[in-house]
């Protein structure tokens, strides 16, 4: 469909594409990925035709559109949502213009055999098909449908798109471009500003509406449910993959070691062929061999093993000085601004050493609780900071306070104090701000080199109660693992307000829901948690289904009748039920396969937990009667208990997809 011809890009005589060729298809879902720098978005911008490269070139063909979605743009204030969003079908009257221009043109040809006659006939009947499609779709309801996917709610829709933040304006700008429907759509750093539930209905629309997709993303999990493809640029090259990012990296890992034994065997033919010319070098009776040798070692095509990112991120928080049972016990605690209720009644109990996750949609008082906690607004009902807590505090925007007029390690020498003043050069190598970096100015740093600066002043003092808001924005997946595994090894205790699933997944043991004004506790992951989410909403729509269509009114669902006459009403009403397309297919096949390794999962973990049980019990029957062989019954048995809700919620999740 598009295809990429021999692109070369070069900045300041340094090459970024050398001579690249792919071609992207029809129904391609492609993950661009790399390192840092390597031109993930400049490949985007030129695909985009924003850029020119320096050589080579793009071929697009004439009937095919493009979507672009930057990282960054300027946005309309002028008008209010739902208006701006309705522009995303201003493209119909052009396409109705190109339209007329062909009925013009068929007028006046009399060339009816020629193949230019017959591809204008084409041309028009693809037209004709694809206005006609997109008029009979109610627009309204798609607008409104788009826009609740992305979180914002009916009230929203009428409300300047002024009073919005910059990340709920660039969700406006995705609403357009999902709804003019692009035949391929370049999205970069899509989930940077969405909630868990808006990447979701994202991730859906994706994976069944949308035609060719190419994505820039360090959302693992998002990536690895949407795309089927993987291409990798590196040094230069391009390494195209029919496989998703985490079968990518497995192969990448393969082809790496392959490179390197090629790379190894090469070197010593070279060092082998080196020592006879050396050696033979001035021996009359050697010198033909010594000139074919020296034409040989001029031939080789030198073997390059692909860069790997050898600079290591040493992050391992301060051992956490003992706090009281519970950091944080909250009692009826509530926050609003004016007539506007953020939430309230939020009783809840933070025991010491746990990791939970704050999680919600945007503007649901994430972020405004964690504020609460930290003292740094006011708030009603109770809320109690244990004995002994020291809180580590990472803000969502704390990579933006930062001075940018100074640098690196003055940022760190003004606030270090004491004994680590002396240490500061090893610890900023440790997150790779080694040598000439310690000297940059802030303001020149990426994105993720402002992030872990920032970072690292949770390290100069050691605290219990670490509370970090959206910590992995604008973090490669290195950084991200490594980030994960350190608070996991932190024996403190840990509140993480995080969209990224799969960073928070096998992180935390305890979820805390905020929306609709309340703040609900969930035990277990953020799996677990999504999967009650997924059900919770299968029942509701049940419900919805079975209401009448007059929305104003609240009645509750009734058994369906078991008489004749209501299937036939319901049949001719429905006529014929729309077909799954295959893309809805191989999606639902998909969920369903997930809902049974669920199920599977949670029976697995209910017999390992079992077995435990009855192992203590044997040692209590054997005499066994000191304090922590009942303590680890009880535990044991709170683990069964939880494991069997959370098999029961798979369990219903299944039936759903029977």
């Amino acid at each position: 469909m598009i295809s990429i011809n021999n692109l070369s890009v070069e900045f300041s005589a340094k090459s970024l594409f050398d001579n690249i060729n792919y071609v992207i298809n029809k129904k391609d879902k492609i993950a661009l990925v790399g390192k840092n720098g390597a031109g993930k978005s400049t490949m985007l911008k030129i695909i985009a035709g924003l850029q020119q490269p320096t050589s080579g070139n793009v071929a697009v063909p004439r009937d095919i559109t493009i979507g672009y979605l930057p990282q960054q743009m300027t946005l309309n204030n002028t008008m209010s949502v739902i208006e701006e969003v309705r522009s995303a079908f201003a493209h119909i009257d052009k396409l109705k213009e190109r339209l007329d221009k062909y009925n013009e043109e068929l007028a006046t040809r009399t060339d009816y055999e020629s193949d230019s006659y017959q591809e204008l006939i084409e041309n028009m009947t693809s037209l004709t098909e694809r206005l006609a499609m997109e008029e009979s779709e109610n627009a309204e309801a798609e607008i409104e449908k788009t826009l609740i996917g992305l979180g914002f709610t009916r009230n929203d829709f009428n409300r300047p798109t002024s009073e919005f933040s910059g990340g709920w304006r660039m969700r406006i700008e995705l609403a357009k471009l999902l709804l003019r429907c692009p035949d391929v759509l370049l999205l970069d750093e899509p989930t940077n500003h969405l909630d868990i539930e808006s990447i979701q209905w994202l991730e859906s629309f994706l994976t069944t509406k949308a035609d060719a997709v190419v994505l820039v993303s360090h959302d693992r999990a998002f990536i690895d449910n949407v795309t089927n493809r993987t291409i990798e640029i590196s040094m230069g090259k391009i390494y195209d993959y029919s496989v998703n990012y985490t079968k990518f990296v497995e192969l990448r890992k393969e082809r790496i070691e392959q490179q390197m034994r090629a790379y190894q065997n090469q070197q010593k033919q070279i060092q082998d062929t080196e020592d006879f010319i050396e050696r033979f070098r001035y021996k009359a009776t050697k010198s033909v061999q010594v000139q074919s040798r020296i034409k040989q070692l001029a031939k080789i095509e030198r073997i390059e093993v692909d860069e790997v990112d050898t600079s290591h991120l040493n992050l391992k928080f301060p051992p956490a000085p003992r706090s009281g049972d519970y950091p944080v016990i909250a009692d009826n605690v509530g926050k609003a601004y004016g007539d506007h209720q953020v939430f309230d009644n939020a009783t809840f109990t933070i025991k010491r050493g746990e990791k939970v996750a704050f999680v919600g949609k945007n503007g649901e008082g994430k972020s405004t609780l964690v504020k609460c906690i930290m003292g740094e607004i006011p708030f009603t009902g109770n809320l109690k900071i244990g004995h002994n807590v020291k809180i580590g505090y990472f803000a969502q925007n704390q990579a933006q306070l930062l001075d940018g007029e100074i640098s690196v390690f003055d940022t760190i020498d003004r606030v270090a104090v004491g004994d680590i003043r002396t240490k500061i050069r090893d610890i900023l190598g440790a997150f790779m701000f080694g040598g000439e970096a310690s000297d940059k100015k802030v303001k020149v740093l990426s994105g993720g080199e402002k992030t872990r600066l920032a970072m690292i002043r949770l390290l100069l003092e050691p605290v219990n109660l670490l509370i970090l808001d959206e910590p992995t924005n604008h973090l490669d997946m290195k950084t991200k693992d490594i980030l994960k595994q350190a608070i996991k090894d932190f024996d403190g205790t840990v509140i993480v307000v995080s969209h990224d699933r799969e960073f928070l997944d096998g992180l935390v043991e305890k979820v805390y829901e905020f929306g609709g004004g309340q703040v609900k506790e969930c035990l277990g992951g953020i799996y677990d948690f999504l999967e009650k989410k997924k059900l919770a909403s299968l029942q509701e729509l049940e419900i919805s289904k079975s209401r009448p269509s007059r929305p104003d009114k609240t009645v509750e669902p009734k058994p369906q009748p078991q008489s004749k006459q209501e299937p036939q009403l319901v049949a001719q009403q429905t006529e014929q039920p729309r077909r799954q397309s295959y893309a809805e297919q191989r999606e639902h096949e998909k969920m369903a396969r997930r809902a049974r390794k669920k199920v599977e999962e949670a029976e697995a973990e209910i017999a390992r937990i079992e077995g435990l049980i009855k192992e203590t019990e044997a040692e209590i029957a054997g005499g066994r009667t000191d304090t922590e062989i009942f303590d680890k019954h009880s535990s044991l048995n709170k683990q069964l208990e939880n494991a069997m809700s959370i098999w029961e919620l798979a369990s219903m999740d299944l039936d759903n997809f029977k």
